[in-house]
This record gives C-alpha cells, structure tokens and sequence, in this order.
C-alpha cells in the first residue's frame, strides 16, 4: 500500500519531470531556431570574408555556443502543441500610403509602408497596432557588427515572441539581384521583417537597419525611416551593445510606449 508521504514524493517527482521536459523542449525550439539563423548568414558572413561570428541565441545557452551568426531573425513560429492562428483579414486600402510612428523611449520612430508592395505586411501591422499589440514592448536587440540594426516586435522581449500566425514574404526582389556572396545591400533606413530563416515566417518582429548592412535577400523590405527617425535609431546603435560586445540589448533601452499604424 502506498503511503501519504510516498504518494507525496512520487507527484512532486512527475511534477518536477515534467518541468525538466518542458524546458528542454524549449531550449529545443530556441537551438533549432538559431541553427536556422545561422545557416542563412552564414554565406553572407563566411563568403564575405568577415572574421567574427556572435551570437543571436535567446538563452544562457547559445550565448555562450559562439558558433552562431549575426542576423535580424530569431522570430519563433507557433510551437508543435499550439495551433497556428490565421494571418488578419485583408481590411487595408492595397493601393495608399502608410506611415508607421513608434512613440520610444529614444525619441519618435517614424517610417512610411507602400501597400502596393508589402499588402500582408502592412495590414498585419496596422491589425497589430489597433490592437495595442506594440505598446509596452521594447526594442530587444541591436547589432553593430558586420550588420547594423536594431530589432524590435517581440511582445516577450526575449527573440522569441510573435502574434501566433505567420504571413508570406514580399518585395523580396526590391533591392536588387544578390551578388556573388549571396547577399544585397539593405540600406540604412530601411525597414524589414525578421524571420525564422525560413521562408514565409515573419510575424510581429521587424528591424530598423541603421547603416548599410549586407544580406540575403530573404527578409521583407517594407519600410523606409525619415531622417529624424535614422537619426534617433544611429544613436542607439552608437551607444553600443549592454555590457558590450557586438550583439545584444542595446545600452541606451528602447522602450515603446505607443505604436500605430495611419493611412497617409
């Protein structure tokens, strides 16, 4: 006959299993996340001749695997348990103008989207801001190494937040053919969607490039900053990297208070 206690040992014991098990299933998620990340620069980096690789991971764990690359992309798609939520329902005009404006703790971050050519993207940011979905998140990342940008979206603040559904690339072709080293200039003003690596994985995390930053081709261009707002976000990007080091939150803390989406 089982006692009290044992029963007592042996539910704290499947209790505790089960913890173990679900951290290593995220940690799963968040390595094959960053492999895919890496497998996608590593062309540009290696080819072009850079000699420094860091990391892009979202845990202890891969901060310290340095074996992973710089890149904008570390978006998590819906896990194996969750059900993958639709993309919004088309509700913009395809055919005008819209200006994106971040209220931050850096200063205001304005930038217009071409309906015409990024129609998913605009609309999922527009569905986004109506909904608050930006107001309180921060900007989670910077990189001033080898490419230049801040990257913001993350509802966790970690890399690995999104809205639960995933929409298709765009405008991929907008800069150009690649060159030899498989990449094309994305220049400093730019704004486009971070990725899983894979195609068709953008969600809610985008990245504002703040000096011309080489590139694979694969992440939607869909915006394009003023020159107040490429201002405000090089100085971020001048402030350098928390704790140093080419790849991390940024030092000067971009905070978003307010995000949204208006036709111009």
């Amino acid at each position: 006959m089982v006692t009290s206690d044992q029963r007592r040992r042996q539910l704290a014991r499947e209790k505790y299993e089960r913890q173990q098990r679900r951290r290593e299933d995220a940690r799963r998620r968040t390595r094959r996340l960053t492999l895919a990340i890496t497998s996608a620069v590593a062309v540009v980096v290696v080819i072009g001749g850079a000699t420094y690789l860091a990391t892009g991971g979202n845990d202890d764990k891969d901060k310290t695997d340095a074996a992973a690359s710089q890149s904008p992309s570390a978006e998590a798609s819906p896990s194996p348990t969750e059900e993958a939520k639709p993309e919004p329902a088309m509700k913009i005009d395809k055919k005008a103008t819209y200006t994106m404006s971040l209220k931050t703790s850096q200063g205001d971050i304005a930038f217009t989207m071409d309906a015409s050519k990024t129609p998913h993207t605009t609309n999922s940011f527009k569905s986004l801001a109506d909904k608050k979905f930006f107001d309180g998140t921060k900007c989670h990342r910077l990189t001033t190494e080898n490419i230049y940008v801040l990257q913001c979206g993350d509802p966790k603040g970690d890399g690995t937040g999104g809205p639960g559904y995933t929409i298709p690339d765009e405008n991929l072709t907008a800069l150009g053919k690649a060159g030899a080293d498989g990449s094309v200039t994305y220049p400093a003003g730019t704004v486009a969607m971070a990725n899983t690596g894979q195609a068709h994985t953008g969600g809610s995390q985008f990245f504002l490039v703040y000096k011309d930053s080489k590139l694979p081709p694969t992440y939607t261009p869909f915006g394009t900053m003023d020159a107040k707002s490429l201002k405000a976000v090089q100085a971020v990007g001048k402030a350098g990297v928390d704790g140093g080091g080419p790849d991390g939150a940024p030092k000067k803390a971009v905070n978003i208070s307010k995000l949204t989406v208006d036709k111009k």
